[in-house]
């Protein structure tokens, strides 16, 4: 007898779906996840202040596409800035700039045309900036806007 594989349970579906026929398995987002997104919430804020209070005016914040997202996007006079931001509570697993790699900043590249195409915006110049957010135990946030990062 000859099987297609496409019809064999793999893996996966016998994770997704216990043999007592209960239905799928939900898989429930861990409180470490959860905080973590609160942190890089609060950081995205407190980056969107920052922007506004050094003059830039945000159009865009948490645009989403297939491909990803691009956390800030900010006209800087006649410039339209793509930011990163990156929030840290310590430094234990590198610093915030350090954690755009290149990798990332290819991706951000690509999204950016991806949204200047989908929206029909036009700028004379682009830039792509990171923001950087610390988060000390006490104390305001820092926030350390680095232009043109990449």
């Amino acid at each position: 007898m000859i099987v297609s594989l496409s019809t064999v349970p793999s893996v996966v579906h016998r994770l997704r779906f216990p043999a007592d026929g209960t239905g799928p398995v939900r898989r429930t987002v861990s409180a470490m996840t959860k905080r973590n997104q609160a942190v890089g919430a609060y950081g995205e804020r407190c980056a969107v202040r920052h922007l506004i209070e050094t003059g830039l005016r945000p159009v865009a914040r948490n645009w989403r596409c297939p491909d990803g997202e691009i956390d800030i996007i900010a006209w800087d006079g006649a410039v339209l800035a793509f930011c990163e931001v990156k929030t840290r509570r310590t430094d234990d697993f590198g610093t915030p700039t350090e954690a755009v790699v290149p990798a990332k900043a290819r991706r951000l590249r690509g999204l950016a045309a991806r949204w200047l195409a989908e929206t029909g915006a036009t700028a004379d110049e682009v830039r792509f900036d990171v923001l950087a957010v610390r988060l000390p135990v006490a104390g305001p946030a820092r926030v350390e806007h680095l232009k043109g990062a990449f």
